[in-house]
């Protein structure tokens, strides 16, 4: 049985659907174009849910399962000024720095285009995932904030 009708779902970007509108506002894990979530915290999250989502995704996969799927890989990443960065960290993000005949810092991209407003200018870097592998509450009798309390059966 399942929740959606059989009908392939043809791809469309709807000025607006609930999905839409959800994903429009700011939330963790949704830049442009991507919804990611932590496996860890999925697998933690109540059985009901649980269920609901393999339900949802086995349908998504499904219906979209005969795309050319690329290989994804997400790494956890942070806003930094690029300023703020070592010299590492700017080549992982495609700028370096240099020492101009004045004795001043130039930061420029790869290209050599030279980028005016160093301070001001945000990239993303990589960084260690704060979410641990295995997701556990420091307390376990305490839900994590946004989950149902579930009741223990002894």
């Amino acid at each position: 049985m399942t929740m959606y009708p059989a009908d392939p779902i043809q791809p469309r970007r709807p000025a607006s659907s609930p999905v839409h509108d959800y994903l429009n506002a700011p939330h963790p894990g949704v830049p442009e174009g991507y919804v990611v979530l932590p496996r860890s915290l999925v697998e933690s999250m109540p059985l009901p849910w649980q269920q609901a989502m393999a339900q949802i995704l086995a349908e998504f996969h499904q219906a979209y399962g005969h795309l050319n799927w690329p290989e994804y890989r997400v790494v956890p990443s942070r806003r930094e000024r690029l300023v703020n960065l070592d010299e590492e960290q700017l080549a992982e993000v495609g700028y370096l720095v240099e020492i101009d005949v004045d004795g001043e810092l130039v930061y420029r991209e790869r290209s050599g285009r030279r980028i005016d407003n160093p301070e001001e200018t945000e990239v993303l870097v990589s960084c260690l995932d704060p979410i641990p592998g295995q997701f556990r509450n420091a307390n376990q009798d305490t839900p994590p904030r946004g989950f149902p309390a579930q009741q223990a059966w002894k």
